[in-house]
């Protein structure tokens, strides 16, 4: 056996099966193995496997067990000469394997061999080659003077910026994205240190590699796509400690005393700096438009209160007390604002029309709480009104009017915002456009470029013709058809286009996902057929708070809620269990064969099974209503089941 591809996977299902057809179709000439090890993920990654890739060696373990003991699972069973470590998250070129092999069976002295790597816009990604991070090099790192002199040999040590990107180099480090090693060496210096949970390992690896006389390579004739960040937010306050607590491990156990105590001062102050700086950004970020959202709302509510009292209660020799412009606006805003939020109007793509909705279930809500409450507190409901009508017209137009001037790009819910132009064979083009079409975007304008010139109606020229349809289109979106288009072909047109303002996606054959990715620094975009999983935050956020609403529901209406339910200390049991979180209004049967627990869902009163209607369920019908309500969550589906089988909260 010539090679063995190991990669551990967790929770990126769509992009490990597009990472599985490259690797598939770079190993037809080679004796290989591929070996896939998953932490326990809970997308669908393990089905998607057995059934699209049962070629493939799986191991699946029943916890997240860490980059480390994942990646040795599968070593200790390897049969390789050469063992490549490889992400999930990354497209390989249909000839990077035997390129990489030639060149390590050319060069005895190579313990290990790490590729040039381009993130998913092309551009090149700068820990394609590192170098050791000794206190001088991680001071320079942390403190910006590598990005300030990259040039320099001195500054410029941690991604090696001094070297040319396009030669072939020695290096210190490999990264842990592509991590191509001799058995033999494995055998000499041992697999990867269990002591990392994750990063820090290929660091470790690649110094232990150097240390027992072997060298490590940049190898830049052949690349990979490497979207970096799926599995783990990179921008996140727990990439920050796990992050700098592995240079901590790694220092300790190869630096001398004397360095390692530097060193893990330096990278405790780094911890702090970077943890502080983290915890901010991510504040600033989260509030900035609920607090601006809040403010217009005020200034307009105040304004036509006060117009309200001097032009129509005047009249009546009446006025708002200032209970009502302390305390009643900003509890009327505080609702609002909750509602809009459910809404998801403050998620990175929601549309503008969902502040419609939101405002709307907010109004709602408070005038029923309005109706609860003593006379002396009913101040205006005129004035709720014309505050919904301001909060709707506030936030929905001058979110428009960024949108418009540029300051900020708002899903204006426009058609036009989505352009795509499809690169790939007819047949295939025409399948993905069908896919883009059945997802939640709603293009505006959706062309086919073919790689040779075709006669027919949907298609709009061939790739020589690419860089003219994209400025006549006005594209924003280009689309590789993986079945017809090489990734070394994908690799350099990206590269050819980098002058022009469009996005990439790649669409794996026999495939309901489009993969892309913006930035290194955040999760790439999906597309995928609208299946809208309760493993989702923003669901599971919809789901707990409906919980908690119906709950204080129940209590409000008891009286009524026991005519239904004799049980009521059972009822009352639930309530308080369901409001404390231990468990939820609707969940999985636990009935079925399907391992429920996998979803990391409380246990639910009722059961999503419970809305057919049918006493003795099967195993099989158990897990289709199990499977249907977890793929495809539903708030109104939830109230569904909720008032259907009203009698049956106090069971």
């Amino acid at each position: 056996m010539k090679l063995s591809v190991v990669i551990v996977n967790y929770n990126v299902e769509h992009f490990l099966e597009q990472c599985l057809h490259s690797v598939y179709d770079a190993i037809k000439n080679i004796e290989a193995e591929v070996w896939v090890v998953d932490n326990n993920s809970v997308d669908g990654s393990l089905a998607m496997i057995e059934e699209k890739f049962p070629q493939a060696k799986l191991i699946a373990n029943k916890e997240n067990l860490g980059f480390s003991k994942a990646n040795n699972q599968a070593i200790r069973l390897s049969k390789g000469e050469y063992i490549l470590l490889l992400n999930p998250d990354t497209i390989v070129e249909q000839d990077t394997f035997e390129k990489v092999l030639c060149f390590m069976d050319e060069h005895p002295d190579a313990g290990g061999l790490g590729v040039k790597m381009v993130d998913g816009k092309g551009r090149f990604l700068p820990e394609s080659k590192r170098g050791l991070p000794t206190p001088e090099v991680a001071f320079y790192k942390i403190f910006g003077l590598s990005k300030l002199f990259p040039n320099s040999k001195r500054f410029g040590k941690y991604h090696l910026t001094f070297l040319d990107h396009n030669q072939i180099h020695e290096v210190d480090v490999l990264s842990g994205a592509f991590m191509l090693m001799r058995s033999e060496c494995l055998e000499k210096i041992g697999l990867l240190d269990e002591d990392y949970f994750m990063y820090g390992e290929d660091i470790d690896l690649s110094y232990r590699i150097t240390k027992a006389g072997y060298k490590n390579y940049y190898f830049p004739k052949t690349r990979i796509i490497h979207y970096k960040g799926e599995s783990t937010k990179k921008g996140s306050l727990n990439y920050v400690f796990v992050f700098y607590n592995a240079m901590i491990i790694f220092a300790k156990k190869h630096f001398s005393s004397k360095h390692a105590r530097l060193f893990s001062a330096l990278i405790q102050f780094a911890i702090y700096l970077r943890a502080g700086m983290s915890l901010v950004k991510r504040f600033v970020l989260n509030i900035w438009q609920p607090l601006l959202d809040a403010l217009v709302m005020y200034l307009g509510i105040f304004a036509l209160a006060h117009y309200w009292e001097n032009n129509v209660l005047a009249n009546s020799n009446m006025h708002f007390p200032d209970l009502f412009f302390h305390l009643a606006i900003p509890i009327y805003i505080i609702i609002w604002l909750a509602s809009v939020w459910l809404s998801d109007s403050y998620e990175r793509k929601a549309k503008i029309s969902n502040i419609t909705r939101g405002i709307l279930g907010g109004t709602i809500v408070i005038l029923v709480l309005y109706a609860l409450l003593p006379e002396s507190y009913r101040f205006s409901r005129a004035m709720i009104i014309l505050g919904s009508a301001w909060s709707i017209a506030s936030l929905v137009g001058y979110r428009y009017l960024i949108s418009y001037l540029g300051w900020k790009k708002f899903n204006t819910g426009n058609t036009n915002d989505k352009r795509f132009l499809i690169f790939g064979s007819l047949e295939e083009a025409e399948r993905v456009s069908n896919l883009l079409r059945n997802t939640t975007l709603a293009p505006g304008f959706i062309g086919i470029i073919t790689p040779e010139k075709v006669s027919h109606a949907a298609v709009i020229g061939d790739i020589s013709q690419i860089e003219e349809i994209i400025s006549i289109y006005d594209i924003t979106e280009v689309v590789f058809c993986a079945l017809d288009i090489p990734s070394a072909k994908i690799i350099d047109l990206m590269g050819q286009l980098r002058h022009k303002e469009v996005d990439y996606k790649i669409a794996p054959p026999e495939s309901l996902s489009i993969i892309g990715s913006n930035s290194i620094n955040t999760s790439g975009d999906v597309y995928i057929v609208n299946i809208n999983s309760i493993t989702l935050k923003k669901n599971k956020r919809k789901k707990r708070f409906f919980d908690i609403f119906a709950s204080l529901f129940l209590l409000l209406i008891f009286p009524i809620a026991f005519i239904f339910n004799p049980n009521i200390f059972r009822l009352l049991k639930n309530i308080f269990l369901v409001l404390i979180g231990k468990r939820t209004w609707i969940g999985l049967n636990p009935h079925g064969t399907m391992d429920v627990k996998s979803y990391n869902l409380r246990e639910g009163i009722l059961y999503a099974t419970d809305f057919i209607g049918i006493k003795n369920c099967t195993f099989d019908l158990i897990d289709k209503a199990n499977e249907a309500y977890c793929r495809n969550f539903k708030l109104n589906k939830e109230i569904q089941i909720f008032m259907k089988l009203f009698g049956s909260l106090g069971r």
